[in-house]
């Protein structure tokens, strides 16, 4: 469902220095030196598809040494990352938020500039003429694959189990390497599993949660 557009954020945005709004939306100009506008050289991890920032703010709270951007398409969403991650005690200096569409998102990374992509819980596509828009396919792991550091991974997340298995199949089509892989995450307990605000409400109607990590050579 799409949410009711909200103008007075458009100017609310500004008010945080680590977003790149859809008016001043990140570049060619930041592609290959990301380095430079976090004022530091740490291994670079970007999330496609923020959401409301509960994860990205956690993860990037649990490893300062890393750098993390967060991609989101709907600016209003990301509103609500921003104000999580300006909240944030003690302060996040190691995040930048951009409101970008993830078609294109070869223009704003060089090669080999990212060490990982966390893709949770995506949007499906489930029709079959859809199937190039799912960000685990062919289209985007080439994409991946130019831009992501040699051993660079993808980390997914998913409750659609048809996505999950499609992926797999189009992973090892790309002849990429997957290990951990969790056909139901919640029941194995782990302590290290950061939650998103979409992960917790579907785990809790009984929807398991399928994972795995994705190793490019």
């Amino acid at each position: 469902m799409r949410l009711r557009r909200k103008p007075w954020v458009d100017t609310a945005i500004h008010d945080f220095p680590f977003v790149f709004p859809k008016d001043a939306p990140a570049s060619e100009s930041e592609r290959g030196h990301w380095r430079e506008v976090f004022h530091r050289d740490a291994p670079l991890f970007v999330e496609l598809g923020t959401g409301k920032g509960d994860f990205i703010s956690q993860l990037a709270a649990r490893e300062p040494e890393h750098n993390f951007i967060g991609i989101e398409a709907q600016q209003d969403v990301l509103y609500s990352a921003a104000k999580k991650i300006d909240a944030a005690e003690p302060k996040l200096t190691n995040v930048r938020l951009l409101v970008f569409d993830i078609n294109n998102i070869e223009t704003i990374f060089a090669p080999h500039e990212v060490t990982g992509f966390y893709i949770n819980f995506c949007d499906p596509w489930p029709k079959k003429r859809h199937a190039k828009r799912r960000l685990t396919g062919r289209t985007f792991l080439a994409k991946y694959r130019e831009l992501l550091v040699p051993g660079g991974r993808i980390y997914l997340k998913t409750d659609n189990r048809p996505l999950f298995d499609w992926s797999l199949e189009e992973f090892a089509a790309a002849g990429l390497r997957v290990e951990d892989v969790s056909f139901d995450l919640h029941a194995e307990a782990r302590e290290d599993n950061i939650e998103t605000e979409y992960e917790r409400k579907f785990s809790g109607f009984g929807e398991k949660i399928n994972r795995c990590e994705v190793i490019f050579p």
